[in-house]
């Protein structure tokens, strides 16, 4: 295949990336999007495998011994662990720009040039930190006890040397190409080690965004890796997955009215209240699944607000029988979406969307906040956080000013809740026990079944 060519069918592919990204920025067009992704993708490494002549045994192996691995891993994890898979993801991404690039150090050595030894030194360096913390931030979100508030003085300290001594160790690789390889692993080594006490210090509460900044930083290791390998397609669709990385980090800092540096150099900390949870939920009162049933039966609006509880319980398909239901009964049902609800990014959409639910009636919450007054009934489905009032009336909460849904707007609302247990911030929630709001303690699940089940009977 001669250049030419190669570059025509790399620009196709580059094409299809920018059109597959677009469809990702609406659910309607998602599934369409991440499939002109995958053909982009396929078209990009057929191509190139044909121009590089490489061995094809070598090539069918590499196919099937990564279908198999991500086939398991798609088996593996359920839908509410698909954060954790995304960090995965993140860190293998991460981890194939840094192993590429050093062999390619180890083939190439000298010739690469100054500009070949500096791409080099940033796929490894971006690569390593998006590897170690990838694999931490999964750990985090598995909840494993040893990852859980690890802090400790002089962490910001021990993060600014070990960057210092990254770079250092770059400056290293570009001007003395003779011991190229050793400056290059020791830097690895240390961006490792960085990634690792970047990302362990972070709390639960911030993992959407650290998830969107990680899989920007898988992005541009992959761009840098396409300098060194002056590959044009792996250029573009890296800097396309940095970019738009970057875009949803800033977007999800500014859903939980945080700043980037709050979120890579503090965490969201457990806070405090004037009152103690006896007096905040003194009043509580409680509903049954037959109580709920009647009161959104005779609603003319339900709109119901996901939490990672859901993702946690499975819920969604019930979910979406109580919709189908509601609706035959003419109720206008719609759902609230915060961006930050769940996990990552777009868990709760992902969840809503496996269950088939329509996409016409998820909607952001700042379409669905000015109209929370005309709310007959607001379903809170294991969201905490994100539908807490204090984050409006309390300025020294540590979620005060972050943006929530006002469900406590709404005429009535029932929260479905296995416990009065605080969500990420570590903080009660007034919500529970205002007086137009009942508690249904049970799981999410079994608490949609059981109202799907008194619902057929009225």
């Amino acid at each position: 295949m001669s250049n030419d060519t190669l570059n025509i069918v790399y620009l196709v592919a580059a094409a299809l990336f920018i059109v597959g990204l677009k469809g990702l920025t609406s659910p309607r067009t998602a599934v369409r999007g991440n499939l002109l992704g995958a053909l982009a993708m396929l078209i990009a490494a057929v191509a190139t495998v044909i121009a590089q002549g490489v061995e094809l045994p070598w090539v069918l192996t590499g196919l099937v011994v990564g279908a198999a691995i991500g086939v398991g891993l798609a088996l593996w994890f359920t839908t509410d662990s698909m954060p954790e898979l995304v960090a995965l993801f993140n860190g293998f991404g991460g981890g194939a720009s840094l192993f590429v690039a050093g062999a390619y150090l180890i083939q190439e050595g000298a010739s690469l040039g100054v500009q070949g030894l500096v791409a080099t030194a940033a796929s490894g360096l971006i690569g390593g930190v998006t590897l170690s913390g990838s694999l931490v931030a999964f750990g985090k979100l598995q909840e494993w006890k040893f990852l859980k508030n690890v802090r400790f003085p002089g962490q910001q300290a021990l993060n600014a040397g070990l960057f210092v001594a990254a770079v250092g160790l770059c400056v290293g690789l570009v001007t003395d190409v003779a011991h190229g390889s050793l400056w290059y692993w020791s830097m690895a080594t240390v961006a490792l080690a960085l990634g690792v006490f970047l990302v362990v210090s972070i709390g639960g509460a911030d993992m959407p965004v650290v998830i969107a900044l990680l899989n920007s930083y898988s992005g541009l290791a992959a761009s840098a890796t396409g300098f060194v390998l002056d590959n044009t397609v792996l250029i573009v669709s890296g800097s396309l997955v940095g970019a738009s990385g970057l875009i949803l980090t800033k977007i999800m800092c500014d859903a939980m009215n945080r700043s980037l540096p709050a979120v890579l150099f503090g965490t969201l900390q457990a806070g405090s209240s004037a009152f103690s949870d006896e007096e905040v939920y003194a009043n509580v009162k409680t509903t049954t699944p037959e109580d709920v049933a009647l009161m959104t039966a005779y609603a003319e609006r339900v709109v119901i607000v996901p939490g990672y509880g859901m993702a946690v319980a499975q819920a969604q398909h019930a979910v979406r029988d109580l919709t189908n239901l509601l609706v035959e009964k003419g109720v206008t049902v719609e759902f609230g979406i915060h961006p930050v609800a769940g996990r990552m990014p777009g868990h709760m959409n992902v969840l809503l969307a496996e269950a088939d639910i329509e996409y016409e009636r998820l909607r952001e919450m700042e379409s669905v906040n000015p109209s929370m007054e005309q709310v007959d009934v607001a379903i809170v489905l294991g969201a905490n956080d994100v539908v807490n009032p204090l984050a409006r009336t309390d300025p020294n909460s540590p979620i005060a000013g972050m943006p929530i849904i006002d469900v406590d707007k709404a005429r009535r609302v029932v929260v479905v809740k296995r416990s009065l247990s605080p969500g990420f911030a570590g903080i009660p929630n007034p919500l529970f026990a205002l007086e137009n709001s009942r508690m249904l303690f049970a799981d999410g699940k079994q608490a949609m079944i059981d109202v799907v089940a008194a619902l057929e009977e009225t």
